[in-house]
């Protein structure tokens, strides 16, 4: 790829996902490493109880617990057993859930969340469209999506790759747009030391 083409939002798609030993390592440092996006995605929805919040890559949990904190109900989705595993150990809430699943066959109901969050996970998406169209099936009218990325540099390469540039964050408020979500709006946030993009969008 030159530097004039777009890069893709999910550039990290083919990433092998963290099974077994790996997992449980990765998950223990997400632990710590995701509590700031978490903070972030809970002050920016606010969920409160009645709200279902959906949170999409949820790890080791930092998020679906911040969640539950507020009142609401969350479930966690993600492809990784050893993750659920330790997302299990470490929530004792029962108004938190658990599914294995990937963003493109989320296994919930039909316009069952009023929030669906995807914390520092897009770019590890497959297939975007098609993650954006069950991020719509499963949003209750007026539910909103909460994207979050770290702001990244062109050109950036290994670990520092991982997030968004800015035309990265264009690209996928464009295939919100074109996924049917409305009041699409990216800007530039703050999670922890971090400067990352949050990107909203609410099903109409």
């Amino acid at each position: 790829m030159d530097d004039t083409t777009p890069m893709p939002v999910n550039h990290h798609g083919d990433h092998p996902g963290f099974a077994g030993l790996t997992g449980t390592l990765f998950a223990a440092v997400f632990l710590l490493a995701g509590r700031a996006a978490a903070a972030l995605a809970s002050e920016l929805t606010a969920p409160v109880a009645g709200d279902h919040v959906v949170d999409i890559g949820c790890g080791p949990g930092n998020a679906v617990r911040a969640a539950v904190r507020r009142g609401a109900r969350a479930t966690g989705v993600d492809p990784s057993a050893a993750m659920l595993r330790v997302a299990r150990t470490v929530t004792r809430d029962e108004a938190a859930t658990w599914a294995q699943g990937s963003a493109e066959a989320l296994p919930v109901a039909d316009a069952c969340a009023t929030h669906v969050w995807a914390l520092a996970t897009v770019h590890h998406w497959r297939d975007v469209p098609t993650a954006l169209t069950e991020i719509r099936r499963v949003l209750a009218p007026g539910g909103r999506l909460l994207a979050i990325e770290r702001r990244t540099e062109p050109g950036a390469t290994g670990y520092a790759s991982h997030g968004w540039t800015a035309q990265q964050a264009e690209s996928f408020a464009a295939l919100c747009s074109s996924a049917g979500l409305v009041d699409v709006d990216a800007t530039t946030r703050q999670a922890g030391k971090r400067a990352v993009w949050a990107l909203s969008a609410r099903r109409p």
